[in-house]
């Protein structure tokens, strides 16, 4: 037997029993004759003595290991006398006197200590995840991990959902991210792709009549990687036949407000039910559709008060089609010169060409651009956003979106500078009334702001054939603390309007047959109206655990560079691997 406890379960009610425990050491001290060791396992840490006047073998076992070496101990448990309790951990009012003890198994010197909070550098970690995985921080993420979906499931299974398990191995049907292929060894020349979503499945499973679905889903994206993106991820995936948008809306913030409230009630949720923003109002507001809600600090439209000032970067905007947004920052005037440039390579980052900006001293406005108002106009710019001596004030000249993005990110980050974004608190809100289209100057087309498969507003559908740029979408996504969380829809379920929607995106007969042929041949066997959506499980799980990035609460993540720096993949095959799936590679030219 390796164990009768765990090293987190003894407490003083167990003092006089004989135990047997197994773990890791994770700490050690040599007090001369008596030898201590914190035995450590995925529940907790026990203390255990060593007394070579009670047994000299398990004392020179003791003094042999080392950190993290595995041990087994039988041992009596006894109370810690007064004042050498640790209150710490749970374990701290006992320690045992161990009478036997055996090396499992030896380890080499780590890379990094686990019993230290030391910061360790992430390629390190990534490396030796399974040491890393032994830490506090990493084991609780994990945990936790668990314990939320776990709970996840229990919820949807309460209100009728069920889960369901979609294929990995699909037919490639791109939808806007780039899809990791996999070769087909007995169909030579054609390929399967790992899923992005079960969009299309879930969709035929209410054409089935399952009528209320959900999966806990892996899903892969061959995109580069960022602090809140992997290559693959999980989401929970959620789809319900004969709905509208409140009937999801209404379910989703049922579901998660409880979730919270039971698995970090330490947090405050700020406003339930959560409030709503177009998409317009969001933009226009907070300069983008996930806003962080945790603080003020709205921008404001000035466009009607600059078009006849001197400053010919705001008129020059006006004119062609653009907007004068501006960001007033209080206690923005103690800005130094060096963070009002650092504001402005933020705004650059995300398009604008510059910041203007004035600041509200004591003695009068002041800043480059107030040579070109007149006094008045300064007046009323500083009426219109409620500034005040000792604020600052930013201005963006741009396209809507540009204005309106590059802000935001000011706005992000003088939340930061002021430390406004308290994690422990929980702003959620619906953003809704989404375009349904984007205009993509790359590929100079329109592209769905989604996925091809949104339901525009019926009351739109006509303006497709002659505006479709401003259909609005039934779509609805959810944002935490400045990222979106979720995003969903209410589906296309007529065939005709799905293939609208198709040929609006420019696709031509031939390829809406061979890449979505099987849908709209479903649609034609009486397809109900359903609709549904898609939660960012490693997303949520960052923000609840104060996380900065999403590699923290996945136990085997890819690096930044989206390589598994564990195991070493991507690698190469063997020839005759890569022969037998009747495929090429082509060294890559320098």
């Amino acid at each position: 037997m390796y164990r009768t406890h765990t090293c987190g379960e003894l407490r003083k009610e167990n003092e006089g029993q004989t135990v047997t425990l197994s773990g890791w050491v994770h700490r050690r001290r040599d007090h001369g004759e008596l030898i201590f060791i914190d035995l450590r396992d995925r529940y907790g840490l026990t203390q255990i003595v060593f007394n070579p006047a009670e047994n000299k073998e398990a004392h020179r076992i003791a003094e042999e290991a080392r950190s993290e070496f595995v041990l087994k101990v039988v041992g009596k448990v006894s109370v810690r006398p007064a004042g050498g309790e640790n209150k710490d951990i749970a374990t701290g009012g006992i320690e045992v006197s161990i009478e036997s003890a055996e090396i499992l198994n030896r380890a080499k010197t780590p890379p990094f200590e686990i019993d230290q909070n030391k910061e360790v550098n992430e390629e390190t970690r990534l490396k030796y995840r399974y040491l890393d995985l032994r830490k506090d921080r990493m084991k609780n993420n994990i945990v936790f991990r668990h314990k939320f979906i776990k709970r996840l499931r229990d919820l949807m299974d309460e209100r009728g959902f069920c889960e369901v398990e979609t294929p990995m191995l699909m037919k490639g049907t791109p939808e806007g991210s780039r899809e990791f292929i996999v070769p087909a060894r007995l169909y030579p020349g054609t390929f399967y792709v790992l899923p992005q979503s079960p969009q299309q499945l879930k969709q035929l499973l209410m054409v089935a009549g399952m009528d209320r679905y959900f999966q806990i889903a892996r899903c892969f994206r061959d995109e580069d990687s960022r602090g809140d993106r992997q290559p693959e991820f999980t989401q929970m995936d959620l789809e319900m036949s004969f709905v509208e948008e409140e009937d999801i809306m209404s379910l989703n913030e049922e579901v998660l407000t409880q979730l919270l409230k039971e698995l970090v009630p330490e947090k405050e949720i700020m406003s339930t039910p959560f409030p709503r923003l177009t998409w317009h109002e969001a933009m226009s507001r907070f300069g983008t559709d996930k806003p962080d809600m945790r603080f003020g600090m709205e921008i404001v439209d000035v466009s009607d008060l600059v078009k006849a000032c001197g400053f010919q970067v705001f008129t020059g905007a006006l004119q062609n089609g653009g907007v004068v947004k501006c960001l007033r920052v209080e206690g923005g005037a103690e800005f130094s010169r060096k963070e009002i440039d650092d504001m402005t390579e933020i705004a650059k980052v995300y398009g604008a060409k510059g910041l203007a900006y004035v600041t509200l001293a004591e003695d009068g406005i002041k800043g480059p651009i107030t040579k070109f108002f007149k006094e008045e106009e300064l007046a009323a710019l500083v009426e219109r956003c409620s500034a005040k001596t000792g604020d600052i004030v930013f201005f963006a000249a741009d396209e809507f979106e540009v204005a309106c993005n590059a802000l935001g990110y000011v706005r992000l980050a003088c939340g930061d500078r002021f430390n406004l974004r308290d994690p422990n608190k929980l702003a959620l809100l619906w953003v809704i009334d989404f375009p349904l289209f984007e205009y993509s100057k790359e590929e100079n087309r329109l592209a769905s702001a989604h996925h091809p498969f949104t339901s525009p507003k019926l009351d739109q559908i006509d303006m497709l054939d002659t505006d479709p740029r401003t259909v609005l979408a039934k779509a609805y996504d959810i944002a935490m603390n400045g990222s979106e969380i979720g995003g969903g829809s209410i589906r296309i379920h007529s065939p005709e309007v799905q293939k609208k929607i198709f040929e609006v995106l420019g696709i031509s007969e031939v390829e809406i047959e061979r890449r979505f042929g099987h849908l709209l041949e479903a649609f034609s066997y009486g397809a109900p109206p359903h609709g549904g959506i898609a939660w960012g499980l490693d997303r949520i799980l960052m923000l609840l655990r104060d996380e900065p990035n999403i590699r923290e609460v996945i136990a085997f993540p890819k690096d930044s560079k989206a390589k598994d720096l564990l195991t070493g993949a991507p690698s190469s095959l063997p020839e005759a691997a890569v022969r037998e799936m009747h495929i090429k590679t082509i060294e890559k030219q320098a």
